[in-house]
Order: C-alpha cells, then structure tokens, then sequence
C-alpha cells in the first residue's frame, strides 16, 4: 500500500516513498555514487515567477547528481544559455548548484522529480508526482506563461491543470491558453533540450530561441 506524505506540497520530501521503482533506482545510485544528490530533486528560481518551465525528469549525471533541475547535463548548457539570452537569469551557469546563478521571474521544474532507468518514467509514476506538479503551479500567484518541454511534461502539465488532451495538442512552437486558479495562462512547447534532440537535428538553438522570443513578447505585452 502507498505510504501517506502530504502531496498537496509543491516539494516532494527527499526521502519520498511513493514510487518503489524509483526510489530503488536511487538507493543503488546513492550506493554507486554517494556523494550525489540521489534524491527528488526540487524546482529551482523565482518564488514571483511569471514563467514556469516544465521539464521531464531529473538526468541522472545532471539533476540527479547536482541536485538543481537542468544542472550538470548538455540539457543545462542549452537552457540556461537561452534564458541568460533572454533576461531570464543573472550570474553565470557552472554545471553546478552552487554557482551563484539566479532565475529572474522565472522558475524550473519537472513532472517527475526524481531520476528514472533510462530516463523513462512510467506512466503511473508520471501520475504519481502530478500532485507535486499541481501543487507547484498553484503556488505561483503571479504566474502568466508555462513552458513544457517536451510531449511528456506538456501532457503532465495539460492534466494538472484539469485540461482535455484533444484540446491541447504538443507541437514544437505551439501556444495555448489555459486557465491555472481562474487565471488565463499562455502555455507554450518546445522539443525537449536534449543532446539526441540536437545532435539530430530536431532542435535546433534557433528554434529554441525563437520560443523564448515568443514568450518574451508574451510577457512583455502583458
């Protein structure tokens, strides 16, 4: 039976029982590794975000072993290069927690907090941290543009906030409004940063840049 914790907290604890699977896969990580974080990792930035980015789940040489979402992993490289770009960051990004950088407005997540094997989580571990997801969006008063990458955190996100998957389709670039706590929000997508999706060629940096563009205008127009 699934053990009790209050996953009405926008923070899983980082000893959270939920998902046996996983919190198997940390224990022989932390068994492997333990000087890494090896635990749900939480969302990183701004308390007054007006941005919300939702990621997949933590990579296991990056988040899973800095302990700060996106950090020590090509995924980060990409990311935080485009948000300092685009005036969402101040400092500088060093592939680790403690590098001084700090998110203006602007928040990162994932819909699954801790590291999956083969970073596949399941779907019902997807199901499982909604909660937290759910939590997170809620607790952001002054949150006016979401942005999910990737067709499983946009998915995850369409659910918490009480959506019709046939209303919101994934597509790279795409917008939709969406309501969170009465509130309209624009949700946008993007492929995932990913190095398979850019060594492809599927991302490209100008792609991905041309969806800060947007949201940029999006959060300047308002």
């Amino acid at each position: 039976m699934r053990k009790a914790v209050p996953t009405n907290q926008p923070e899983a604890p980082l000893d959270c029982p939920l998902c046996p699977r996983l919190v198997a896969f940390r224990d022989a990580c932390r068994k492997e590794f333990p000087d890494w974080h090896n635990a749900p990792v939480r969302s990183f930035g701004d308390d007054e975000a007006e941005l919300l980015i939702v990621g997949l789940a933590p990579g296991l040489r990056g988040a899973n072993r800095t302990g700060r979402p996106f950090t020590g992993d090509y995924a980060g490289d990409l990311l935080y290069a485009t948000l300092k770009k685009f005036g969402f960051s101040e400092g500088d990004y060093d592939f680790r927690a403690d590098d001084g950088l700090r998110l203006t407005r602007t928040m990162i997540t994932n819909a699954v907090r801790c590291v999956p094997p083969q970073n596949k989580p399941t779907g019902p571990e997807i199901n499982t941290c909604r909660d937290y997801l759910v939590a997170r969006l809620e607790a952001l008063p002054k949150l006016r543009a979401i942005l999910a990458l990737g067709k499983i955190a946009h998915d995850s996100t369409i659910r918490a906030l009480g959506g019709r998957m046939a209303d919101y389709k994934f597509g790279h670039g795409v917008r939709h409004e969406i309501s969170v706590g009465g509130r309209e929000v624009a949700l946008f997508a993007s492929y995932h940063c990913s190095r398979y999706n850019t060594n492809t060629g599927r991302l490209t940096e100008a792609m991905f840049e041309d969806v800060f563009e947007a949201i940029r205008g999006e959060l300047k127009g308002g």
